[in-house]
Parts: structure tokens; sequence; C-alpha cells
């Protein structure tokens, strides 16, 4: 089959003749319908996540999988040929310890496959296996959003479209704080009250929690500084590994500042809920033999919500 596959830090990603992969028991075998690419994968690529990351090289990246089982491994219940699913991601998962969903099929352990919902498109479930499920938990669990919480939100990247989406769904007061203005009336139309070029402006407005999908040192710092008193700034995105922040505010203001990676089954489910509710998550498809050009698109700073690069829809 072909898979495109990771080779060492500043090399380039390369389209590879590999076996098909069969069934270890406990895994299983799925073949791929849609798979999503995400700035993780550029940071491999270039250089700014180490290789010494992942388990092996040469590695087939693509973390954000969907498709149907085509192969089941010895002591594997509750999962069968033909059913529609989608791999959730992580350290330990698709693209770091495995080999992930830029290929035509892929081998996963069960414990990593969730079974998926019908009439969803299989690229629209790919989507939650990491920015759908980790922008869900954000929102709901670490940020304990619900009604009448009001609500900031950084960054309208592939995360933060779905979690401002999650967060109005919830009932939550929303503001959204995104430079490119060419999503402001975007934002609007999925029910933030209002949109601001940088989230200072989001001072005195009481915002109970803000959520930071950016996460630059200005975005972290700015959240402190604008939340409520004993509001909570939550912490999604690492655009930088350091901030600066006024530690008088957070102490005087007994802000809390918390950090979150990574998601379950739970929210992934709920995340594909969402969808199937009427959640946009901002999906643009494109072709397997596209994928090393899509994320030159990513690099270049050129997409909106998610690329997703789709083998075939039916199924």
């Amino acid at each position: 089959m072909k898979a495109w596959q990771f080779l060492g830090n500043g090399k380039p990603l390369t389209l590879n003749d590999v076996d098909d992969p069969t069934p270890a028991p406990g895994w299983v075998v799925v073949t791929v319908k849609g798979t999503g690419l995400c700035h993780t994968d550029v940071a491999f690529v270039d250089g700014a996540i180490p290789s010494s990351l992942m388990s092996h090289i040469p590695m087939t990246i693509g973390h954000e999988v969907a498709g149907v089982v085509s192969a089941v491994g010895e002591g594997v219940a509750g999962l069968a040929a033909g059913d529609r699913v989608g791999v959730r991601s992580g350290a330990d998962g698709a693209g770091w310890a495995y080999h992930g969903g830029f290929a035509e099929y892929m081998a996963a352990p069960a414990h990593h496959v969730v079974r998926a919902p019908d009439g969803i498109p299989f690229s629209h479930l790919a989507v939650g296996g990491d920015a759908g499920m980790i922008a869900y938990h954000a929102v709901a669990a670490r940020a304990g959003v619900g009604d009448d919480t009001r609500v900031g939100i950084i960054g309208l990247g592939g995360l933060g479209c779905s979690g401002l989406q999650i967060a109005t769904m919830l009932g939550a007061e929303v503001y959204a704080a995104e430079p490119r203005t060419e999503l402001h009336a975007r934002a609007l139309a999925w029910g933030a009250r209002d949109v601001f070029d940088g989230p200072e402006a989001f001072a005195g407005l009481d915002l109970d929690v803000i959520v930071d999908f950016a996460g630059f040192g200005s975005t972290v710092a700015a959240a402190v500084a604008s939340v409520r008193a004993e509001g909570s700034v939550v912490l999604v995105g690492a655009g930088e590994a350091a901030a600066t922040i006024n530690t008088m505010l957070l102490v005087m203001n007994k802000v809390s500042l918390l950090g979150h990676q990574g998601a379950n089954d739970e929210d992934l489910r709920a995340y594909w809920d969402f969808v199937d509710r009427g959640l946009d998550p901002v999906v643009t498809e494109i072709g397997f033999d596209e994928i090393a050009d899509g994320l030159d698109r990513l690099r270049r700073h050129e997409v909106v919500g998610r690329l997703v690069a789709v083998l075939d829809e039916t199924g």
C-alpha cells in the first residue's frame, strides 16, 4: 500500500510503498477513509518537535483518523469488520507510537478505536479524533462551561472554531478573539456575542473563564489580566514555549491557570454528538495525493479549520 512517511526532522514527507498491516492480538486494522492534517505533523517535519518522541522511524504520521474496520485480531471484543470507527489520538497513539493514518490502511490497538455513528461524513469523524475531542474536553470538562457561563475563546483555528460552537451550544455567553478578521462574521453566526482582534479587549467583560487555543505569550498574559477575579484560564494551545504573566494579578485576583492536553472516548463520542446536532467542524477536503501539499498550506497559515484527506467516503 501507499503511505506518507516521516523520515526525520527537516526531511520532506515521502510517499512510500509499504506492507499492508495485519492485526496483532488486541489490535484491529482500519481501512482509512479520512485523515486529518495537523500543525503537529508540520512541527515534526520542520523539527519543532523532536523525532525522538516517536517510537520508530520511518513513521507513517497522521493522528486524526476515521474509517472502517477491515480485520480484527485475536481477543478483540466489541469491534467487527465493517464497523465505522474513529481512532483516538494521543502521545501513545497513531503517528507517535505506531503507524498512523496517512496511508490506505492502519493497525491500531482496539482500545484506541471507537465505534462511530452513522450519518456523519468520515472527514468530520476524523476531526473528532484530535481537534474535536480536545476542544470538547477543554470547554465542557476542564473549563466547566454550562448555562450562562461567560466565556472568552482565544483563537479560531482547528480547535477554537469547534470550542466556540460547543460553548454556545452548552448555553454559555461567548466572546471570541481572533486576529483574522475574515473569521469574525463566522464566529458571530456561530453565536458569539462579540468578536475582537485580540484578547486584550476581554478586559471589563467579567468573564468567568477564558479558553486559550492559541497559547502565545501575549495571549496567555492577556487572558490572566482580563478574566474576572477568581476566574479561570484554560491553556490548550502551545504557540510559544514560554509566557510572561503578571503574577501580582494572578495572586491578588486568585486566578486559576490550568493547562489542558488530551481527551478520552467519552469526549470523542460527545464531540460527534455535537456534530450530529449541527456543529460545523470547518473541514476542507483534499485528496490522498495532496497530503504533502496540504502540510505546506498549514505551514503558510492558509487553512481555516481543518484539512482532511479523504480516501473514500463510501462505507
